[in-house]
């Protein structure tokens, strides 16, 4: 299986477990950043942005991201959906800002993709600047592996939940019944294209142990990591999208078993069968328990 390729850029964390939802017209908040151990920040000129503040917000996340005080974290500019009045000002403003990656909403189609890399190229935007695009209409769920394959600048796939419940006309439930197939979809779109994938938020900042049971689904479905919209969310998402102690050690003792039998294809540990698949598996294991560079 080909590596995912989150957009490694030199300085640059390459780990993606929390990525945390700042809001652009918010100076303080964008200072407290500084200080926040999440893995991304997604400095947000969409949701968490009045109509009447995007001019001024905008300018203000663009001097974030180009003031290089947010030290190994991955600085992302959410910019306003495709359609608005104020996407094409945005991705002009935020290409030219040249942060480590562009968040798109509302993407719907390959075609997006490629116009948004267009119009990030007449903006001067650094090679090292990716698109991250999100997925929340069933349109962009069903053509989650063509959005994801539109070009080698796209990096990552964000799942909007809220608006994918919205637009399914379905609720909102432990366990996320409703949203099951729509996370399975996108998740074999990003792999089928060697991306990175984002689950989306959790919504009740302060049923922590909702978020936790909600992270742990994220990881064993597959996902790379978790976007936030609080501080207090960020220990429990980064513990849980990191290997355990136990997990690096079985890591360890499985590549360990398999190099000890000199080129054998199959060996057994503990009384269970160890491939080629399995070493791979360990690992990704031990690169995901390495400490961010």
């Amino acid at each position: 299986m080909a590596p995912v390729e989150i957009g490694r850029l030199a300085g640059v964390s390459t780990r993606l477990r929390s990525a945390l939802y700042m809001p652009g017209a918010n100076e303080r908040a964008l200072e407290k950043a500084r200080e926040l151990p999440a893995d991304a920040l997604i400095l947000d000129l969409e949701d968490a942005v009045a109509p009447d503040a995007k001019a001024q917000a905008r300018e203000r996340v663009c001097e974030a991201a180009r003031s290089g005080a947010y030290g190994q974290r991955t600085v992302t500019i959410r910019v306003n959906a495709i359609g608005t009045e104020w996407h094409d000002a945005d991705l002009a403003a935020a290409g030219a800002a040249g942060p480590d990656a562009i968040l798109v909403p509302k993407v719907g189609s390959a075609g997006d993709v490629l116009d948004v890399e267009a119009a990030l190229v007449r903006a001067g935007a650094p090679d090292r600047t990716r698109i991250w695009t999100m997925l929340e209409t069933p349109a962009a769920v069903l053509q989650a592996a063509e959005i994801a394959g539109a070009c080698a600048r796209l990096s990552v796939l964000v799942v909007g939940t809220n608006d994918l419940l919205k637009e399914l006309f379905a609720e909102a439930t432990p366990g996320r019944e409703s949203l099951q197939t729509s996370l399975a979809l996108c998740l074999l779109g990003a792999r089928t294209a060697g991306k990175a994938i984002l689950d989306g938020v959790y919504n009740d900042v302060r049923d922590t142990e909702g978020f936790e049971v909600e992270c742990l689904q994220g990881r064993r479905l597959g996902f790379d990591g978790k976007t936030l919209i609080h501080p207090g969310q960020i220990e429990i998402c980064n513990r849980v999208f990191s290997p355990s102690e136990q997990e690096v050690a079985q890591a360890r003792r499985v590549i360990e078993a398999f190099e000890a039998a000199d080129g054998a294809g199959v060996v057994t540990l503990d009384g269970r069968m160890i491939e080629n698949l399995h070493v791979e598996s360990a690992k990704r294991v031990l690169s995901l328990a390495q400490p961010s560079t």
